[in-house]
């Protein structure tokens, strides 16, 4: 754009400069009017005949002077003549005399300018301008080949002066004498002329010759002149510029653009960056519809725009980019660097926004891209621009933008590095971009509404303050909307925008201010985000004191704490609490937020400590707020973001107050009316003094219960605060972490909670569990959730000691708690309806009470569990490999409730009163990560080793304590925060608001990064484990002689060390399917975690490529596949290698290890009775869509299945499986159906040929392909279930889709040189489409709403098959091959299907009497299409579809 408005303005000044002189003449002649002019005296034939028309000529400066109207001149000089004597030698004469008057430059320069017009401006009968002599001359017919030739016979002598005395430039004078002819005589001649002059002319004068071309010459002359350009664009690269802006004026060959946008092309990385908008101008406006997509897809390969960034700009901080420093810093080159892609971009944009075709062929180019590293900046800059400029494509781009967020080809690196490189093109479609984060955020899937939050922190980060406070008001918006995944995310980037630029939002506080009215519908973890935000822009030093916003938020969290309704006062906790961390925050670790100010003064320290009273107080009456407060403010305290003076004030009377309410003497028996006798169990030292203290349990619990049921209080006066054990361990863990923090980690002020006893009674069961009454059940329910509390706090705040003496007692923690657990469980079994009490004290807890009980519940899904199971079976969509769903609450457990006839022998009465406590795990207190560390310890070490194996020899803490450190490990610390996290695909997977982050708040206050480096710590001892459960279960298979079920097995320990195995291949999974790892910062983590897994086979090597880390550790995992137990940690184990995958350059070798792996899985026999109710559907669909996406041929994988699986399925009994694919069953084919018939639509949608050699390529997979069809369609005449039918209906019409788009293309262009070939494979697809009539007919004599609402599609694709194979015979001179036939109506065994048209159908559907001229197939082929399309007669009006099952 720029360049043509530097032509424009060139041909301003030739104008000017042809005009120029004639004004300035004009200005003389008004000034010197009485200055006589000397006329020509010469009295040649040349002179004579011109002033005979009317023209004078003068001699020196004086203009030439015509006397009459410039046509009338032109008129007599042509008449004279024409009928003169001496015609047509009198032209030569006349020629002669103008080349002899023009050999003087005086004269010349006359001729060539405008002339001095005599007669007055009403008079003029023409233009209101006056032309040169010889322009005139050139008007004239007969004159003009002479003139021309003397023009190009003079111009020469000028080519080198480039400016004369009087400050004209003779050559583009003479030049400009040739442009706008009202007629050329001889273009060819012309043409020809003007091409050898630019061939000799200098550089400078060349491109003025060229971009003149179009105002010189005529449309016939178009095509010569652009081949003679096209020609010397190949020998003059510096040219290229003028040469295409002309070739973009002239209408030529659509071949001969082509062949010079090609060259173009190859020569566009290395073109100037001025020269770059007009060479993309002329390749989009040479873009037509059948090469559009062609073009686009090579020019966003070779258009790289980040080379037009300066280096020093483009390696700049980031931090340097904030608002002033941005523009300034790489001078007036990055100026002009930055003006040339924004007029880069003014091109496409123009381009996009009136060619239909460009911007549909540049959004489908970016579309199919199917890799993030092929992914380029300018891709996602030209989806902004497009969405922006092109209001019909918005839903388009949105749709497109999804699919590649979905797939993870879009990255955050990638939409920053965009942002940073054009933010000066992106920030004039600001409200574009913030309608498009609009969009984003109302999806269901997180990794969309995280993208669309991006779109606004980039937003507010590089553009101005008008798009700063668009963007913080929408975030509002967002906020306020009560939908949750938008109120997470939105509340996240305010926070971000918070630490960003905490002045730029503290002009918008205001709108932020006003989400407090939005309080209700908000969760406990968002009020902390907001009251975080909020109190970060009242509180923070690095922007001015907000004195109104902190007096707004004291009213609120005042107001709040005071209200009788219990959900408002937790909300003050919250805020409250938030409030006190950022008023006394830790000065000593200087932040963005913090830097700069002073130590907490005994003001502040005095404010803080008085709010945290009135929240005390405030809370003291009610257990769940207290447990809240203190859960609250220890959180604060474990994120070290107090200081040391505030703890001080407040740290004493946390002491005092937990001693005082909870911990009692020894030997003080407690007294009272208790149900069951108090007994001080659990204690970890012999009290021989009385100086020994225990926790006072069971007592408080009962005061509890009484006072919830109205009764009179044991030990305790009426007046007396009630102490609730609901707030035993909340307290303790603030009062440990206070001790922690005040003392550097030592805890041995408080070391005595950690052995001592619990008073509690008798826990085991026994006998009276039976004759015990629901609400003594109840009550001990209750006791041992409380116990199993406060002994998990307890490990989770000893668990660091470095003292070998608490280690131990640590480890005799968790063997009680495991002990406690199967207690509970068998509690639990027998009491219906029971509601623990409450671990976790946030609002979303309190609303989880269940309404039933959750034991109920999981005898319902026993119950159900088939049945439900094979509903989905029916209706089960492609799971993608990633997806961790259902499947993490459905795995074995120690006492599994899918329990198959393998464990017949453990059932008895553990069967009927086996309960998961995973329905419970929000009733139990958090694990902090840190507890993990206890992974190092041995556990199951001779237990796996001992070649007997008929000994329980275990040395270390057991197989029992290793699956409930994995299970809780493979839950809280990794999927939930690095996988369920990001991965979660919608939010409306759970009926429960906020249910999938309950007890997990801990894990909240950590980063990513953090829980993954703990993860990686925990990776060596998580490979002994592993490696043991390994040999596990390969000495149980050696001593079974491969049989798992073989009777020396001990069926509990398998299913332990079955558990634990698929838990460890949980956790593996999921640390290295993080996200996080792609990033620079997380490096170095990934490279640690690989060298574990490396290191297990080659120790002690070190600076090893990724690459090579990869390989090994893919090596190191396959090594498992011999000894997984079940087809659950099958699937887990592929997963990881598939991440493994990913993350490496060279995938071949690994893809084809994990295709042969899965194809193992899928032909191994399962545990007996496994393979019918173990392996989910689910799960074998993922296994089978691993096994056909890596394979090499996805064809003779699904024939071999098709072709030998199946019919072995067939001729077996009816329980029994394929001989081949043993998980191949009358009750899978269903899943095996459907997913090939996905695959094979895919594979046929996939064809593309481009050479002849790809041609007989693609041919020879298109017949493979028809020929799997055929034997799929064949099926359902064996297996006719309602799945089955719809899976062949649904793929059936996206099959023949396929095959329409991708394969008759082929065929058309196959058919002359392989017409048998063509003709064998229309027979085949014949058909195919006969047993895809019958499918339709059946459906409607068996009205199948399911199943019919398909087949009006369905027909309408089989008609347009026949329209276009008819179509093919045509282009082909083979109509007469084309037969028409009406279909009969048949059900899937052939039969006639009788109805009222029956006997309308005259026509018969056999081929076997019919032949052609061309072949008997093709005649086949063409009946059976047409015969489909006579069966579209009968079809349905309208019924839509609907692709989902």
């Amino acid at each position: 754009q720029n360049h043509v408005r530097n032509r424009l303005d060139l041909e301003k000044g030739e104008e000017s400069e042809e005009e120029n002189p004639r004004m300035q003449a004009l200005s003389k002649k008004t000034k010197k009017s009485h200055i006589p002019k000397e006329d020509e005296e010469n009295d040649n034939v040349f002179v004579k005949l011109l002033k005979t028309s009317g023209l004078i000529l003068k001699t020196g400066e004086s203009q030439n002077q015509l006397a009459v109207d410039q046509i009338v001149f032109q008129k007599k000089l042509f008449q004279t003549l024409r009928k003169h004597s001496s015609y047509p030698k009198i032209i030569e004469e006349f020629v002669s005399g103008l080349e002899s008057y023009i050999e003087d430059q005086d004269n010349f320069r006359n001729c060539l300018l405008s002339c001095e017009r005599l007669q007055d401006e009403e008079a003029s009968m023409g233009t209101s301008y006056s032309k040169s002599l010889i322009k005139l001359l050139l008007g004239i017919d007969i004159l003009q080949p002479a003139i021309i030739k003397t023009l190009f016979e003079k111009l020469p002598e000028f080519l080198f002066i480039k400016m004369n005395s009087d400050g004209i430039n003779m050559p583009r004078l003479i030049i400009s004498q040739l442009k706008w002819l009202d007629k050329v005589v001889d273009g060819k001649d012309l043409t020809t002329k003007i091409m050898q002059l630019i061939s000799i002319a200098p550089e400078y004068l060349q491109h003025d010759f060229v971009t003149s071309l179009p105002e010189i010459l005529g449309d016939s002359q178009h095509a010569d002149v652009g081949k003679e350009l096209s020609d010397l664009l190949m020998e003059n690269t510096s040219l290229t510029v003028p040469i295409l802006d002309v070739l973009s004026s002239l209408k030529l060959d659509l071949n001969l653009l082509s062949k010079v946008r090609q060259l173009v092309m190859s020569k566009l990385s290395s073109v100037r960056l001025d020269d770059l908008p007009v060479i993309i101008k002329f390749i989009l406006h040479s873009v037509t519809p059948t090469d559009a997509l062609e073009v686009i897809s090579q020019l966003r390969e070779q258009l790289d725009l980040q080379h037009c960034i300066l280096p020093s700009r483009f390696q700049a901080s980031q931090s340097k980019m904030k608002s002033k420093g941005r523009a300034s810093s790489s001078g007036n080159q990055d100026s002009s660097s930055r003006d040339c892609v924004t007029l880069l971009f003014d091109v496409i944009k123009s381009a996009v926004r009136y060619e239909k075709i460009i911007s549909e062929a540049w959004i489908k180019a970016i579309e199919s891209i199917n890799s993030a590293s092929e992914h380029k900046i300018f891709d996602l800059a030209m989806l902004l621009i497009i969405y922006s400029t092109n209001t019909q494509t918005k839903k388009c781009i949105e749709r497109v933008l999804r699919n590649k967020i979905r797939s993870g080809f879009i990255e955050e690196q990638l939409l920053q590095s965009t942002f940073f490189i054009h933010y000066l093109v992106l920030k004039d479609m600001c409200p574009s971009i913030l309608s498009l984060a609009q969009s984003l955020f109302h999806s269901f899937d997180q990794n969309i509404i995280s993208f669309g939050s991006l779109l606004y922190k980039y937003s507010f980060k590089f553009f101005d303050t008008y798009c700063q406070q668009e963007v913080v008001g929408a975030l509002v918006t967002h906020v306020c909307s009560g939908n949750e995944a938008e109120v997470d995310t939105a509340l996240d980037a305010l926070l971000e925008l918070v630490v960003l630029n905490p002045s730029a939002m503290k002009l918008n506080a205001v709108f932020v201010k006003g989400i407090l009215d939005y309080l209700d519908n908000m969760s406990p973890q968002q009020i902390r985000k907001l009251f975080y935000i909020l109190s970060t822009l009242a509180f923070s030093k690095q922007v001015e004191t907000s004195s109104h916003i902190q007096d707004d938020m004291h009213l609120v969290i005042r107001k709040q704490l005071s209200s009788t309704i219990f959900k408002y006062k937790l909300i003050g906790i919250i805020g409250a609490v938030t409030m006190v961390g950022m008023m006394a925050a830790d000065r000593s670790r200087s932040t963005n937020l913090t830097q700069g100010r002073t130590d907490l003064s005994n003001e502040q320290c005095t404010q803080v400590t008085t709010l945290l009273q009135l929240v005390h107080s405030c809370s003291q009456q009610s257990p769940q707020a207290s447990a809240l407060y203190y859960d609250e403010f220890a959180n604060l305290i474990q994120g070290r973001k107090l200081a040391l003076k505030a703890l001080e004030s407040v740290g004493q009377t946390i002491f005092n107050d937990f001693q005082d309410s909870f911990v009692v003497d020894f030997c003080v028996v407690p007294e009272g009316d208790f149900p069951f006798p108090v007994k001080a169990l659990y204690g970890l030292e012999e009290y021989s003094t009385p100086d020994g203290i225990a926790v006072n349990l069971l007592p408080l619990l009962f005061c509890q219960e009484y006072a919830k049921d109205g009764g009179r209080m044991t030990s305790q006066e009426s007046g007396q605060k009630l102490v609730s054990p609901l707030c035993l361990t909340p307290h303790f863990r603030l009062l440990r972490l206070c001790v922690e923090r005040q003392h550097n980690g030592n805890l041995e002020e408080i070391d005595g909670l950690l052995d001592c006893p619990v008073f509690l009674t008798d826990l085991e069961p026994g006998e009276r569990l039976k004759s015990m009454s629901a609400k003594e059940r109840e009550f001990m329910c209750s006791l041992i959730f409380l116990t199993l509390n406060w002994f998990r706090e307890v490990v989770n705040a000893f668990c660091q000691q470095i003292s070998p003496e608490m280690k131990g007692k640590v480890f005799t923690r968790l063997k009680h708690i495991v002990e406690l657990q199967k207690i509970l469980e068998k509690y639990l079994a027998v009491t219906s309806d029971y509601v623990p009490p409450p671990a976790n004290f946030d609002l979303e807890t309190l609303d989880l009470t269940p309404h039933t009980s959750t034991a109920s519940l999981a005898k319902i899904r026993k119950k159900g569990n088939t049945g439900g199971r094979k509903r989905k079976a029916d209706d089960s969509k492609t799971l993608s490999p990633d997806t961790l769903s259902k499947e993490d609450n459905s795995e074995c457990d120690p006492t599994p409730s899918d329990r198959s006839q393998l464990s017949k022998e453990f059932a008895g009465k553990e069967e009927k009163t086996a309960v998961s406590l995973q329905n419970y795990h929000a009733f139990f207190r958090e694990l902090d990560i840190e507890v993990f560390s206890i992974l190092h310890c041995n556990f199951v070490t001779k237990f796996i080793l001992d070649t007997e194996m008929h000994t329980e020899v275990s040395d270390g803490l057991g197989s029992q304590n290793l699956i409930f450190w994995v299970k809780n490990l493979s839950w809280s610390g990794i999927l939930r925060k690095c996988i369920l996290g990001p991965h979660l695909k919608r939010y409306r997977w759970s009926k429960n608001k906020g249910n999938r982050d309950i007890g997990f708040s801990h894990l909240r206050q950590k980063s990513s990064q953090e829980i993954a480096h703990c993860v990686v710590q925990l990776l060596t001892p998580i490979c002994n484990h592993l490696e043991n459960i390994h040999n596990y279960f390969q000495c149980l298979a050696s001593e079974n002689h491969d049989v798992v079920d073989g009777p020396g097995m001990k069926v509990q320990e398998y299913y332990i060390m079955s558990s634990c195995y698929q838990r460890i291949l949980q956790i593996f999974h999921g640390l290295f399917a993080w996200s996080g790892f792609s990033r620079p910062e997380n490096y170095n983590l990934l490279y640690s975690a690989l060298g574990v897994l490396s290191g297990r086979l080659k120790p002690g090597e070190r600076d090893q490529a990724l690459e090579e880390l990869l390989s090994q550790s893919f090596h190191y995992l396959q090594n498992f596949h011999q000894s997984i137990p079940n087809f659950q940690c099958a699937l887990y184990l592929i997963r990881f290698l598939m991440v493994i995958l990913e993350k490496s350059r060279v995938p071949a070798p690994k893809k084809e290890r994990i295709a042969s792996l899965a194809r193992q899985f899928l032909c191994r026999v399962w545990p007996s009775g496994e393979k019918e109710k173990n392996v989910s559907n689910d799960q074998l669909h993922a296994m089978l869509c691993i096994y056909l996406e890596h394979t090499d041929s996805v064809l003779k994988a699904i024939e071999e299945i098709a072709g030998v699986g199946v019919p072995e399925l067939i001729s077996s009994p009816k329980d029994a499986s394929s001989s081949t694919f043993p998980t191949l069953t009358r009750h899978t084919f269903v899943i095996f159906f459907r997913v090939m018939m996905a695959e094979l639509e895919k594979t046929v949608k996939g064809l593309q040929a481009g050479t002849a050699a790809d041609s007989q390529k693609v041919f020879f997979f298109l017949n493979l392909s028809c020929g799997d069809y055929f034997i799929l369609c064949g099926l359902f005449n064996v297996f006719d279930s309602r799945p089955v039918l719809h899976a062949c209906l649904k793929y059936g019409r996206l099959f023949v889709e396929a095959f329409l788009k991708q394969c008759m293309p082929l065929l058309d262009f196959s058919f002359r040189k392989h017409r048998e070939d063509v003709l064998s494979l229309l027979e085949t697809f014949q058909l195919n489409t006969r047993l895809l009539h019958h499918l339709c007919g059946h459906s409607k004599i068996h009205q199948d709403m399911r199943l019919t609402k398909h087949v009006p599609l369905l027909k309408k694709t089989l008609e347009l098959l026949v329209c276009r194979v008819k179509a093919m015979l045509i282009l082909n001179n083979c109509r007469e091959a084309f037969w028409l036939g009406n279909l009969k109506n048949r059900d899937l065994q052939g039969e006639e299907i009788i109805s009222q048209n029956s006997q309308e159908s005259t026509a018969d559907e056999s081929e076997d009497d019919t032949s052609s001229q061309v072949s008997k197939s093709k005649a086949r082929e063409d009946g059976e299409e047409d015969q489909a399309s006579a069966g579209e007669k009968e079809q349905d009006s309208d019924e839509s579809y609907d692709d989902s099952e």
